[in-house]
């Protein structure tokens, strides 16, 4: 069973940084899809950003040029940096993981993490003005 664990949440100020991190275990599958989510009270869980083995990436528009999200498949984790961070940045962030046959592509990705239901406990990010 896929198992995910995501941290490094915590409160800062506006303009302050963050690194997010998911630690991914029970898979072994080189072609996957993985994003961040994240979900402010009384509002929907909205994607945040996906990255796909294949190496290309995606955000959201409200976060483009501060939040940066990578994989380290040695350590079988993603990561999310947040940069720049602003108030209506404060929300619960979870991950997101979908294993593929083969490499996806950003719209496979994004199609795919549209339909995940698997969360986590999540990691609560607050960004006070």
């Amino acid at each position: 069973q896929v198992q995910r664990v995501e941290s490094g949440g915590g409160s800062v100020q506006a303009g302050g940084s963050l690194r997010l991190s998911c630690r991914v275990s029970g898979t072994t599958t080189s072609s996957r899809c993985m994003g961040w989510f994240r979900q402010a009270p009384g509002k929907e869980r909205e994607r945040v950003a996906v990255s796909t083995s294949g190496g290309t990436t995606d955000y959201a528009d409200s976060v483009k040029g501060r939040f940066t999200i990578a994989e380290d498949n040695a350590e079988n984790t993603v990561t999310l940096q947040m940069d720049t961070l602003k108030p209506e940045d404060s929300a619960m962030y979870y991950c997101a993981t979908v294993p593929f046959p083969a490499p996806p592509s950003v719209l496979e990705c994004k199609f795919a993490l549209a339909t995940f239901r698997d969360w986590g406990q999540g990691t609560q990010v607050t960004v006070s003005s």
